[in-house]
Formats: structure tokens, C-alpha cells, sequence
């Protein structure tokens, strides 16, 4: 699973900037789920796997009920000066809230 990423725009450049850190660390994915914003497209079409992309109504929400648990802390802690300071929080906050969570999903 992929750690938070925060940032102010979900634009071309920072979509570019999660697929390469991700890319990286896990390879080349078979297919990419995403909600049907054009930075998305643009993006996946500058690395060439814009036909690995699928968008769809219901698709992704496994991808958003993972994110519910940061969505909230988010919520609760708006008032991070930087969206830097909220990313190293959130980096922290997760392995730490994963490892005590004890919350079962069946």
C-alpha cells in the first residue's frame, strides 16, 4: 500500500510525481484506477500507460475507503501552516495508526 501524498492541486505535475515515486518503488502497474480528472489522463499519457488507465463509477472505491482514516486526521488537523509539515505527519501518523488499529474489516 502506498503512503499519503498531500498536495495542494491535483494537477499534471503532481500526478507525474506520485506515478514516478510509485513506479519506483513497486514496478510498472497492470491497470491504473482513477476517478476521471484530465490531470490523470495527461499524466498516465507522458509515461505511456494511458491505456492501462479505467475509470468508472464504483471502481474506485476501494482506493477512497482506504483513504477515509487519513481524510478524517486531515480534517481534525487543518491548520498545518504547509502541506510539507501535514505530509510528514500524515507519513508517521499511518505506520503508527496501522500498527495500533485494531479495527477488524471482514
Amino acid at each position: 500500500m502506498l503512503e499519503a501524498f498531500v498536495t495542494k492541486r491535483r494537477d499534471r505535475k503532481a500526478v507525474l510525481k506520485f506515478l514516478r515515486k510509485a513506479m519506483k518503488r513497486y514496478g510498472a502497474p497492470e491497470r491504473v484506477v482513477t476517478d476521471k480528472l484530465p490531470s490523470y489522463r495527461a499524466a498516465l499519457r507522458e509515461l505511456g500507460i494511458a491505456s492501462r488507465q479505467e475509470t468508472g463509477r464504483w471502481l474506485n472505491n476501494r482506493a477512497e475507503n482506504s483513504h477515509q482514516p487519513l481524510r478524517r486526521r486531515e480534517k481534525i488537523m487543518n491548520r498545518f501552516r504547509s502541506t510539507r509539515s501535514l505530509q510528514k505527519f500524515a507519513a508517521v501518523q499511518s505506520s503508527i495508526h496501522n500498527h495500533f488499529n485494531l479495527e477488524r474489516n471482514f
